[in-house]
C-alpha cells in the first residue's frame, strides 16, 4: 500500500488497516562512474514495497536527500545537515501519528542518515510515537557474506547488484574498470587506527570502493528478497507489541 498513489478516501482506509508504516530514507549521492546517484534511496525504497506488499504494510513517500557532505566533492551530490533530516522525519512521523498511526519504520539505505535517524526515533517514542531504523546490510549480514564475493561496502559488488535488480538500465559496466583502477579496496582511510579520511575523496578517486564486476542481477535479487523479508518480519513482531510495552521505562525506585 504507497501512500502517495492513494486519494485522501483510499488513504482513510489505509492509515486504518495498517498496523505500521515504512519510511524508505536514502540519499542523492555519487556512488562512482558506473552507479546511479539515486543508488541509496532506489534500494530503501524497492526493500519498503517489497515489504509492504509481503505484510500489507503502509509505504509513505520516499525521502531521496540525507546526510551526505562527505561526498559533496563529486557532482551532483546533495545533501542536508543531519539536524535537517532529524526534524524532517520527526515532523513526518508526527503528521502520521496525527492520524493514528503511531508506529512505524525508518527504511535507511544510506549509512550516514543512521545517526540523525536514530535520534530522531529516541525523540519520538518519549511523545509515544514508535518508530525504529532499519539499517538493512546490517539486518542481513549474514546474507551478504554468503552472496557477496568481493570486499567494499560503497558503490562495490553488493550496490552494483542491487541496482541491476532494480534499474539495470542505471548501471554502466563499462566504467568498472574506472572504478576500481581509481577507487580504493574498502570505505576510509586510518593512520594507526585513527580514521582521517573524513571526506570519500580522501581515500578515492573514482567515487568507489571494491570491485563491482563480479555483480549480478541473480544477487542482487538475493538480497532485495532477504532484506525485504528482514524488515516484514519485524513489522510483524513491531505490530503484536502493545504501545505499552514499546513505551520508556519509569524511573527507578
Amino acid at each position: 500500500m504507497e501512500l502517495s498513489r492513494m486519494s485522501w478516501k483510499e488513504a482513510r482506509e489505509a492509515v486504518r488497516q495498517a498496523k505500521v508504516a515504512l519510511l524508505p530514507v536514502g540519499s542523492t549521492e555519487q556512488h562512482g562512474p558506473h552507479l546511479p546517484l539515486g543508488t541509496d534511496w532506489m534500494t530503501a525504497q524497492e526493500i519498503a514495497r517489497r515489504a509492504g506488499k509481503k505484510g500489507g504494510w503502509l509505504v509513505l513517500p520516499t525521502i531521496p536527500v540525507g546526510v551526505s557532505e562527505h561526498h559533496r566533492h563529486f557532482w551532483g551530490t546533495l545533501w542536508v545537515p543531519p539536524d535537517v533530516l532529524r526534524n524532517y522525519v520527526i515532523g513526518v512521523a508526527r503528521s502520521l501519528a496525527f492520524h493514528g498511526l503511531r508506529k512505524m519504520v525508518f527504511v535507511n539505505g544510506h549509512g550516514g542518515n543512521t545517526a540523525a535517524l536514530e535520534e530522531a526515533a529516541r525523540r519520538l517514542r518519549e511523545e509515544g510515537i514508535y518508530a525504529y531504523v532499519y539499517v538493512w546490510w546490517r539486518a542481513i549480514a549474514e546474507t551478504i557474506a554468503q552472496v557477496v564475493e568481493t570486499g567494499g561496502s560503497h558503490a562495490a559488488e553488493m550496490e552494483t547488484a542491487v541496482v541491476l535488480a532494480v534499474a539495470p538500465e542505471l548501471v554502466r559496466p563499462e566504467n568498472y574498470g574506472e572504478a576500481v583502477a581509481k577507487g580504493a579496496p574498502e570505505w576510509g582511510k586510518k593512520v594507526e587506527g585513527v580514521d582521517v579520511g573524513f571526506d570519500t575523496a580522501d581515500f578515492t578517486e573514482s567515487g568507489a570502493t571494491g570491485d563491482p564486476s563480479r555483480a549480478t542481477v541473480e544477487k542482487g535479487e538475493k538480497i532485495l528478497q532477504a532484506a525485504a523479508e528482514k524488515l516484514d518480519a519485524f513489522c510483524r513482531w513491531l505490530a503484536s507489541q502493545p504501545e505499552e510495552a514499546l513505551a520508556p521505562k519509569p524511573h527507578l525506585p
